[in-house]
């Protein structure tokens, strides 16, 4: 790869994701700034390795972005509205160096209507409509959340899943931090294609495979639930088959994390 001239600011550089972005550029030796809204709390921190701004009030956002060649928008928040935080990076980055803007979003977020995925959705055309160079990549869900669907019920005496076709094709985060970075010093590309884990499992499935690798003994209780969401879901909606490009499987993750215990 071959380095920016300025620097490279991840949001959410903190988080499950944006952690791995942030790893796999310095390794390249990129020059990287985490967006943060709150100071590093290590004094010997310089301002380019650490930013303070507020995506949700737009506060710091113009120092945050001074020089960038490149922001990767991770940072997400399902409780919160993510048009809002997303639009006020866009107007910064647009007062600023108009920097290329590279954004993950979810297979998916087109078909399963999830308020979430709603707004997913309506932050890739604030993108695309931002008049800013921009990348978006949809990718499956991680490892780590399918798996913190069971470890989240590790008081109950049983363990709920959905039953029927619910399936996923969970992906491995490292790998989507990685394909993030290699955007990130790549030019421009739009929509690229999607980014899914190597199997395509029943969440029944997974269920059953993170109790066993944590040792429980416990019965896993399907639930067959009504709606909309969940009808997009058994129908294939948060799948990409065509894109099974993630190597790392959900056993494999399991073993690595100790479950996640």
């Amino acid at each position: 790869m071959v380095a920016k001239r300025g620097a490279i600011v991840v949001t959410g550089g903190t988080g499950t994701l944006g952690r791995q972005v942030v790893r796999r550029l310095l390794e390249d030796e990129h020059e990287v700034r985490v967006l943060s809204r709150h100071p590093h709390p290590r004094a010997d921190r310089t301002p380019r390795e650490w930013a303070v701004g507020d995506l949700a009030t737009g506060e710091g956002l113009d120092a945050a972005l001074e020089g960038a060649d490149v922001v990767v928008h991770c940072a997400s928040a399902p409780a919160k509205d993510d048009r809002v935080t997303t639009g006020h990076l866009l107007e910064a980055a647009r007062r600023g160096t108009r920097p290329h803007l590279v954004y993950i979003s979810i297979v998916g977020v087109d078909r399963v209507p999830l308020r979430y995925y709603r707004r997913k959705l309506a932050c890739e055309r604030l993108v695309e409509e931002s008049g800013l160079p921009w990348t978006t990549l949809r990718a499956t869900q991680f490892h780590d959340l399918v798996a913190g669907f069971t470890t989240a019920q590790r008081l109950l005496p049983v363990v709920f899943t959905l039953g029927g076709e619910v399936r996923l094709q969970p992906v491995e985060v490292r790998e989507v931090g990685e394909r993030l970075a290699e955007l990130a010093v790549g030019e421009p590309a739009g929509r690229v294609p999607d980014l899914g884990g190597p199997q395509i499992r029943t969440l029944r499935e997974l269920t059953g495979l993170t109790v066993r690798a944590r040792g429980w003994h416990r019965p896993v209780v399907p639930l067959r639930l009504p709606g909309k969401v969940v009808g997009a879901v058994r129908a294939g909606g948060l799948l990409a088959p065509e894109h099974a490009d993630g190597r790392g499987t959900f056993e494999e993750f399991l073993a690595a994390r100790g479950a996640m215990r």
